[in-house]
């Protein structure tokens, strides 16, 4: 998939996730719909049939997994209030945690800089900043963990040998 496909996915899956929490509630299949339609967003911003179908996909896939998401943000960040945050931030850390770490298709690093790029274009001033702490720390904790599997996995059973 073409690099600035999958940039402009993204791009569209922040607007999108952003106007779906900022706006009331509404069923956010119709809203894709209507985003993904002839006078929606997408197409005004020429997203092509490869920019679409990420943007989808992604959008999906937070969408059904966003209480997982959010918990996990919750439990790894000290001091992550969902509701204290800005919401454009929140919609960058949700698209890097589901692409990163649930999805795990685009490596973490370059989930990292992708979100950084975001949060610098849709964000304040100290988004990039904010963003870019939250997925480093997020990033090391997922590496310690992963480690600690591997060293699980690979001791075996102690075998008593005094009889």
């Amino acid at each position: 998939m073409h690099h600035s496909s999958r940039r402009l996915a993204r791009e569209l899956a922040v607007q999108f996730l952003y106007a779906m929490e900022t706006g009331p509630s509404r069923d956010m299949e119709s809203c894709l719909a209507v985003f993904l339609s002839e006078d929606g967003f997408a197409a005004e911003e020429d997203a092509d049939e490869e920019t679409r179908e990420y943007l989808s996909f992604l959008v999906r896939g937070i969408w059904a997994r966003r209480l997982e998401i959010e918990n996990s943000l919750r439990a790894h960040v000290t001091g992550w209030r969902p509701e204290r945050m800005v919401a454009v931030d929140r919609a960058v850390l949700k698209l890097a945690f589901f692409e990163g770490f649930l999805n795990k298709t685009v490596p973490v690093a370059v989930v990292i800089s992708e979100a950084v790029e975001l949060a610098k274009e849709f964000g304040t001033d100290d988004s990039s900043r904010f963003v870019n702490g939250v997925l480093g720390k997020m990033s090391r904790l997922f590496e310690e963990e992963k480690m600690r599997n591997k060293e699980n996995a690979a001791e075996p059973p102690s075998l008593s040998t005094d009889r």
